[in-house]
């Protein structure tokens, strides 16, 4: 009898925005199960705290600052792990940015921009450098945290819905073109979550008694209810999904 395993012993993992929120929650289940986890985003202050809780809960990560909207913060990043260790078997691209909560009729270019480089830009070419350190050992796994957003659209966050609409579409992209190197590129599109990027909705009452109704389980996730699916993607139980996404809202896409 076959027994599936979550053991991620011996790999080698980069978390983008690890100092809060979901990428936290990503980093410290990925180390809970053996990986070494490189910890990233833009202050190094809040990425040491989640790099201490990790070692003193018996694993091991370390914190690089890096701005994924920043090519050259990029390029560092990835030169870093590939001078410690020389490979890399795992990226969670979940570092991402709204500046626009508002309609679209008075969205400008610059929120445009900023939007644009971290949700796309910044996933694209994180992907891209974690694909060519990956094919050199033999194969990896990358997730992409997209969004239900994607899918259907939320009011006031149209830059944003586009961008995780093409977070799915790159997901896919990947997915083909990597395959035979056996590198997996699948994505999770959480629903509403509880987190400091979110509480423009979640903690605002009204806001959050129009969104209520529209989730069947009627409540907001927490960060760790997105790392089940995520440690299943990118360990040996899931050797045959690529191109997959996996919704996780409550049953609001239902």
């Amino acid at each position: 009898m076959n027994k599936l395993t979550f053991d991620l012993n011996g790999k080698i993992a980069i978390v983008t925005g690890a100092s809060r929120g979901i990428g936290q929650a990503i980093a410290q289940t990925l180390a809970a199960h053996g990986a070494i986890v490189y910890c990233t985003s833009r202050k190094i202050e809040d990425l040491k705290k989640v790099q201490q809780e990790i070692d003193s809960q018996g694993g091991k990560a370390h914190a690089v600052a890096c701005h994924i909207g920043k090519l050259e913060d990029i390029q560092n990043l990835f030169k870093v792990v590939e001078e410690q260790y020389g490979k890399l078997d795992i990226l969670i691209n979940n570092a991402a940015t709204n500046p626009f909560f508002g309609d679209v009729l008075h969205a400008t270019p610059d929120a445009w921009d900023k939007t644009v480089d971290v949700n796309l830009k910044g996933y694209f070419f994180a992907s891209q450098y974690a694909a060519n350190l990956m094919i050199k050992h033999g194969g990896g796994s990358i997730v992409n945290v997209a969004s239900i957003n994607g899918i259907r659209p939320a009011p006031f966050q149209g830059i944003y819905s586009i961008t995780k609409a093409g977070v799915i579409a790159m997901t896919k992209s990947f997915a083909k073109e990597l395959a035979p190197f056996n590198v997996r590129v699948n994505a999770i599109l959480p629903g509403l979550t509880e987190t400091k990027f979110s509480s423009v909705m979640t903690q605002n009452q009204e806001i959050l008694n129009m969104i209520l109704p529209t989730i069947p389980m009627k409540r907001i996730a927490s960060p760790q209810e997105m790392t089940g699916a995520v440690l299943y993607l990118v360990s040996d139980a899931a050797s045959y999904t690529t191109g997959s996404t996996i919704v996780i809202d409550g049953g609001a896409l239902a």
